[in-house]
């Protein structure tokens, strides 16, 4: 062989081992993780080489980023996935390398450890996001008479979030049925995220192996005098990546009618890749027809995060409560920044239809007990849903008391269903108000302070009669009350009162 021939042979070789590597990183390729419930959370990757760069795709959960920048290769990589989620960007980092016939790939959080994960190669086409259905013309839902005043109950996501089993459940009914709080008004008994199984082959949803029998959970529930909620999502998964119910809104409606369900939460989660918050009222109208048309009354809970106003359109689609914010978490920055922040939306609230500062973190450790009064303080005030999120089997004396106050559960449970707002603001310090049923008023002191703080009230400026009868709802106890009153507040809390 001459030195020439050689050359260009091994020029060859060198491209073809190159074109192999590149072939085999092309394709489809997952990553399942055993949710040990009988279902699998599937991230897929879907790639391709255009050039010197990684193209393609990414869906992992709810989630379905296209990609918008890569280096690297075969031998090691980093893709950035970017996509739209209504006005922000979203964007993910994977970095990845070829071993063998798996795709290692993973993130790293900060400047952490690579969480690697094994994917291997899918079918083409596995993975891709349905086709989308046009949304409907839009017409109003006729309200189904539900929740008068704003529903109370118990939900699994705050303490349990995918955690949850069938026997957390029945815990949480026995504990309501028991503890007092079915008799102080809690009713509600609500499973969230991670229920959901697969569809059988008629395209009925199934619960996964954690509840191997919603119907008989439904009826154990309404055993102790109480009801049973779920949660879906009107995308094809949920926020933690199970089956949702898109293109399955009737079948879905009536199979919780058949198990006896009363309550769904509707996450707008996997809906994100297919429609624009200016279709939403369209979508969530789709399950409110199916709802309505199931043949049992259900609660409809809209949980879009306040996005696309939702609070003028939700008792369009059938809505009995929105939420009008981001999650909650289980800390004092958080639940002061949303509950405070509630006031603008005081006018959308009306019997059978109620604004959503999300579920009660009362218990869950993060604040403290002053801090947790003002929490169900302040719910109480904007006639919130008072959904704990707490283990109810295990909770401390003053938490049990904080949220079975009977004087303060009568604050956000009056019939007249108005909202409270915001009547004074002076730095840290705000006072609130909300007219009630019966003419009297209920006013609440809070100190958004890191110290303790006096707060004075001229009831004249607050429209109410000069020397009125004044009830402490947290000492249960009547006070002294001239045209003025001042308060001693405790940092991060409240003084409600009853003004008559």
């Amino acid at each position: 062989m001459t030195r020439q021939l050689y050359r260009y042979s091994l020029a060859f070789l060198v491209l073809a081992v190159a074109a192999a590597a590149v072939a085999d990183l092309n394709g489809n390729w997952v990553v399942r993780q055993d949710m040990h419930d009988g279902t699998f959370r599937n991230t897929y990757f879907h790639l391709r080489m255009e050039g010197g760069r990684i193209a393609g795709s990414i869906r992992l959960t709810q989630f379905f980023y296209k990609i918008s920048a890569s280096s690297g290769g075969p031998d090691g990589f980093t893709i950035t996935g970017s996509m739209m989620d209504g006005r922000n960007e979203r964007k993910v980092v994977y970095e990845g390398k070829l071993v063998g016939d798996e795709l290692h790939i993973g993130t790293r959080r900060a400047n952490g450890p690579l969480s690697e994960m094994a994917a291997v190669r899918a079918a083409e086409g596995e993975g891709a996001m349905p086709p989308r259905v046009a949304p409907p013309k839009l017409h109003k839902v006729a309200d189904n008479g539900l929740v008068r005043t704003p529903p109370m109950g118990w939900n699994s996501w705050n303490k349990f979030a995918g955690r949850v089993t069938a026997e957390d459940v029945r815990g949480m009914a026995d504990a309501i049925a028991s503890n007092g709080m079915k008799d102080a008004g809690y009713v509600y008994v609500n499973i969230d995220d991670t229920w959901e199984g697969e569809r059988d082959a008629h395209g009925k949803i199934q619960s996964n192996q954690k509840f191997p029998d919603m119907k008989a959970l439904a009826g154990y529930v309404h055993g102790k005098g109480l009801k049973l909620g779920i949660y879906s999502s009107p995308g094809p998964n949920t926020c933690a990546g199970y089956e949702g119910s898109y293109g399955h809104e009737m079948d879905d409606a009536r199979t919780y009618a058949a198990w006896g369900i009363d309550y769904l939460k509707y996450d707008w989660c996997g809906a994100r890749n297919l429609y624009t918050d200016d279709e939403m009222q369209a979508v969530y109208q789709k399950m409110g027809d199916a709802l309505a048309a199931s043949g049992r009354p259900i609660v409809f809970s809209l949980c879009q995060y306040g996005r696309a106003d939702v609070w003028k359109w939700g008792p369009e689609v059938g809505g009995n409560l929105w939420r009008t914010t981001g999650d909650i978490r289980d800390a004092w920055d958080s639940m002061a920044r949303i509950g405070f922040n509630q006031n603008d939306l005081a006018a959308y609230a009306s019997p059978g239809h109620f604004n959503d500062p999300d579920m009660l973190e009362i218990g869950n450790g993060g604040m403290t007990d002053e801090e947790y009064r003002t929490h169900m303080s302040l719910w109480s005030i904007l006639a919130a849903p008072l959904l704990a999120g707490n283990d109810l089997r295990s909770m401390t004396p003053a938490i049990h008391e904080i949220l079975t106050n009977r004087e303060v559960i009568a604050i956000d449970q009056d019939p007249a269903g108005h909202q409270g707002h915001r009547a004074s603001q002076n730095g840290e310090q705000e006072v609130w108000i909300r007219p009630l049923a019966d003419g009297s008023s209920a006013v609440a002191l809070f100190n958004r302070a890191a110290a303790e703080a006096k707060i004075a009230v001229n009831w004249a400026d607050l429209g109410l009669p000069a020397q009125p009868h004044v009830r402490d709802l947290w000492r249960h106890q009547d006070v002294t009350a001239g045209a003025e009153y001042t308060a001693s507040v405790p940092a991060h809390g409240v003084v409600l009162l009853r003004v008559r």
